[in-house]
């Protein structure tokens, strides 16, 4: 058995396998050369004070032959002549579910209403560089769904939906550094995501499964309380006794439709606000302690941050930090303006941007005239709509310097930023609801308060950040994870209001998939 051995070491040091194992050597008291191998099991950054540390927990193999502690050997089978299953959804919990079905010797049938990710990038740069919105092709819709295009960070805290090890497993079986498996807060990034999920859609059809793109559901094939299959582009019939609906949080017309059918869905709240873009360099010196004008240490990742403040009874808080990224145009149709951020793998850019909102419900919708089960997906719809008409069109994000918004006053310059389709000055104030945007000039304070330098008039706040969850649940049985009305049709993650996030997504659609096998199992 490996012996595990707590460490903490500098910076400069916790990629050296060489010092490492010098250090191990030391910490064992024994020399180097008896040690065979070893391996980083749990890896995260100390950066409370000016002396940096990285604690690490290590298994080192003494005199020993080495085992894998991340071995993973998937059961992929054969599918192609075996019971289909529909797949509605090419994101993290559409590709897991699928991944999960052939697993248990059913085949999927993937149906995604955008396109595979190569054909994809190009409806993308049109959206950056000329301001146009593909409404089946963009940030949210297409292969790898929004999680191919939204930073690729592995972190939840979902515990209770799955094994979140087992979904960073595959993604490292397709391609993810080993990284992944023991950084406290695992990232791949927009660059290296498209290969990995390319690489999970070909090893599905390779096992059989198939995937549709430019497929869309427009209605299901209901036989009394049991759903029978879908029809696609409202043309064609796909037959299965079972339906993965893992369209996402952004799929309107999926919601509308189900509403139409009178199948039961319920609003729920969401978060809604901006996102806040500042200079790298100051996040950096206020997270490692060191100069804005000295970069920090090679040895460092760009730093990131969590913020969380109570103000006039509503919490704000944070979302979705990426460090050294971009900010995106997310909008689904046009005359609507939705941002959202990533980063790179090498988080090597020149600005950190994070979404920062705070979470609506019902009253609020209430108090904008929006009742029922979609009243806050319309109440999403009012914002983003706002927030294109302040922008001017194109996707042209309105705009505000953070000192200005918490000023209510519209700025006089705006600062350069990474946002590609450009931005216009604006009031916030015109824009958010203004409870929303009454908690949030506080909060602005309140984080400069906790952190030197975050509250300034060099930092832009666009608008507007507002998929950050869905605004409808689609409920299921908490045992069979079926809708309570319709048999065969299985509600899943983002989307239907059971998870935030790749990982989360990913485990709901694994757990999904297992409880459409027990369903087949009893047909």
């Amino acid at each position: 058995m490996p012996q595990k051995v707590d460490l903490r070491v500098p910076p400069e040091i916790a990629d050296n396998d060489q010092q490492l194992k010098k250090m191990l050597a030391q910490k064992l008291n024994i020399s180097e050369k008896r040690i065979n191998a070893f391996q980083i099991q749990r890896r995260s950054i100390d950066a409370r004070s000016r002396n940096i540390v990285v604690q690490m927990q290590v298994n080192v193999f003494v005199e020993e032959t080495f085992e894998d502690a991340f071995a993973f050997t998937p059961q992929l089978q054969n599918v192609h002549n075996a019971k289909p299953v529909i797949v509605a959804g090419a994101g993290p919990a559409g590709l897991f579910a699928a991944l999960q079905l052939i697993e248990k010797g059913l085949c999927p049938i993937i149906i995604e209403r955008g396109k595979d990710v190569r054909e994809r990038r190009r409806d993308l740069a049109a959206m950056n560089k000329e301001g146009i919105v593909n409404p089946e092709s963009n940030y949210c819709y297409g292969e790898g769904g929004a999680g191919t295009y939204s930073d690729g960070k592995l972190y939840t805290r979902s515990n209770k939906r799955g094994s979140i090890f087992r979904s960073l497993q595959w993604f490292h079986y397709f391609g993810a550094t080993e990284k992944i498996l023991y950084e406290a807060h695992p990232h791949i990034g927009t660059n290296k995501l498209p290969h990995i999920i390319t690489a999970m859609r070909e090893a599905i059809e390779a096992c059989g499964g198939k995937v549709l793109f430019n497929t869309k559901v427009t209605d299901f094939i209901i036989e009394g309380d049991t759903l029978k299959g879908v029809v696609v582009n409202d043309t064609e019939n796909i037959k299965a006794d079972a339906l993965i609906l893992a369209t996402g949080h952004s799929a309107r017309d999926i919601f509308e439709l189900l509403d139409r059918k009178q199948i039961l869905i319920e609003s729920k709240p969401f978060a809604l606000g901006v996102r806040i873009e500042h200079q790298q360099a100051l996040i950096d010196a206020t997270q490692y302690h060191c100069s804005v004008d000295a970069p920090r240490s090679d040895y460092l990742p760009a730093a990131a941050y969590s913020l969380v403040s109570q103000e006039l009874g509503r919490g704000v808080f944070s979302f979705c930090m990426c460090p050294g990224g971009i900010i995106a145009p997310a909008s689904t149709q046009e005359g609507e303006l939705v941002v959202n951020g990533w980063s790179p793998s090498k988080r090597d850019g020149n600005f950190a941007n994070s979404g920062m909102v705070v979470t609506v419900d019902e009253k609020d919708f209430a108090t904008y005239g929006f009742t029922g089960a979609l009243a806050g997906m319309h109440f999403q719809q009012m914002v983003e709509r706002k927030a294109w008409q302040a922008g001017g069109g194109k996707l042209v994000a309105p705009a505000q310097r953070m000192t200005d918004f918490v000023g209510n006053k519209r700025s006089g310059s705006l600062l350069d930023c990474s946002y590609l389709p450009g931005t216009n000055s604006a009031l916030m104030s015109e824009i958010l609801p203004k409870e929303v945007y009454a908690s949030m000039a506080k909060a602005f304070v309140s984080f400069g308060k906790k952190m030197k330098g975050y509250y300034t008039e060099n930092a832009m706040v666009l608008a507007t950040e507002s998929r950050t969850s869905s605004p409808v649940r689609i409920p299921r049985n908490e045992d069979s994870l079926q809708h309570p009305q319709i048999k065969g049709l299985f509600p899943c993650a983002e989307g239907a209001g059971y998870a935030g996030g790749i990982i989360s997504a990913a485990m709901d659609g694994d757990k999904v998939a297992m409880k459409v096998w027990e369903y087949y199992e009893v047909l």
